[in-house]
């Protein structure tokens, strides 16, 4: 079937109205008539070249929520009118270690992206910037109907890419968490991290956002380019989530750590980063990085967001604003996910 959606031609191109053309649905695959598509920070880093080479012309988006207008006849998790998701990838061997174990993002044969990935039958993956995907079963999430679609998009990147190492690095009472960056990412960490029972601290360039970092669930925010900010801080926290997709002084921010701490990236800035290995040395810190989550744990934590109340902050636009969206996003004008209503696709 041919559908709408909006895709970048080449490398830092606008994004422009197109047809793409989706697989027939197999035995266990579900069509998703998709109604909401978040825009990530990765969907611009992607279509500027950013990551490298790119197969053009890229359908962006792996933040979809929709509802399941057809399913394949081997199908039983998901039933036509069923509101799902569908996050970062729509495939995997599913027989590896990893993928056996429920880390399906971290395949030994490698996860196959929502869009710009080769899949298992060799078609280029397209994503979420459309009016319609589909997608094997095995990989869509059930969204819970308490949680409101457009706000619940970004849950499907940002949500779980926030909550795996959050769960991981065991955030909960006692333990003092420190999110780099209140942005798309940021701001859901804050929330997730607040709701497990960390004590949460923002750390961002400016006070700019202090009240909204205070209003999300932070029991304190501090400004980076304060003088004197690292210094009053050091050896304070269990874990520090680093959210921005820009470089950081790596060495400055593992000082903040205590005795065990770890510096977790989640952000994934285009630039190398550098560090001295003596600040890992000292109270034997880890700096380490954390790529989205599982299926099992996607939808655990959509479970958990729904059970808290928790939701991403979203300004919702219609398909022509995307481009416009794109340059706000690099400006950090954003509070604090762009959603695309793509019943504005036609």
């Amino acid at each position: 079937m041919r559908v709408n959606a909006y895709a970048a031609p080449s490398a830092g191109q606008p994004l422009a109205p197109t047809t793409i053309e989706r697989r027939e649905v197999g035995a266990n695959d579900v069509l998703i008539a998709i109604e909401y598509a978040g825009i990530c920070h990765s969907d611009i880093h992607t279509v500027n070249g950013d990551w490298g080479p790119q197969p053009f012309p890229v359908v962006p988006g792996h933040e979809i929520v929709g509802t399941v207008t057809e399913v394949g006849s081997s199908v039983t998790r998901h039933r036509t009118g069923d509101r799902v998701g569908v996050g970062c990838m729509v495939n995997s061997c599913g027989e590896c270690d990893n993928c056996r174990r429920g880390d399906e993002q971290y395949c030994a044969r490698g996860m196959v992206g929502t869009y710009a990935a080769t899949d298992r039958d060799g078609t280029t993956t397209q994503g979420g910037y459309s009016t319609h995907v589909v997608v094997d079963a095995d990989y869509v999430v059930s969204v819970p109907d308490s949680l409101d679609p457009a706000a619940a998009a970004p849950l499907l990147c940002a949500g779980i890419t926030t909550y795996s190492p959050l769960k991981h690095w065991h955030a909960g009472p006692g333990r003092k968490v420190a999110v780099v960056g209140l942005g798309g990412l940021g701001h859901m960490a804050v929330k997730i991290a607040h709701a497990m029972g960390a004590d949460v601290t923002v750390l961002s360039q400016s006070l700019k956002k202090q009240e909204d970092g205070l209003r999300l669930g932070a029991d304190h925010y501090f400004a980076t380019s304060e003088p004197g900010t690292f210094d009053a801080l050091a050896g304070s926290f269990d874990l520090v989530i680093n959210t921005v997709s820009a470089p950081i002084d790596v060495s400055a921010y593992l000082c903040l750590l205590a005795v065990d701490g770890a510096l977790v990236n989640v952000g994934a800035p285009a630039e190398p980063l550098s560090l001295d290995v003596f600040s890992l040395l000292t109270n034997r810190r880890s700096f380490a990085g954390s790529m989205i989550g599982g299926i099992a744990e996607t939808q655990e934590m959509l479970d958990f967001c729904a059970e808290h109340g928790i939701a991403s902050e979203v300004e919702v636009i219609s398909a022509d604003q995307v481009n416009e969206a794109y340059e706000r996003v690099l400006a950090s004008d954003v509070r604090y996910r762009f959603v695309i209503d793509t019943s504005t696709m036609g």
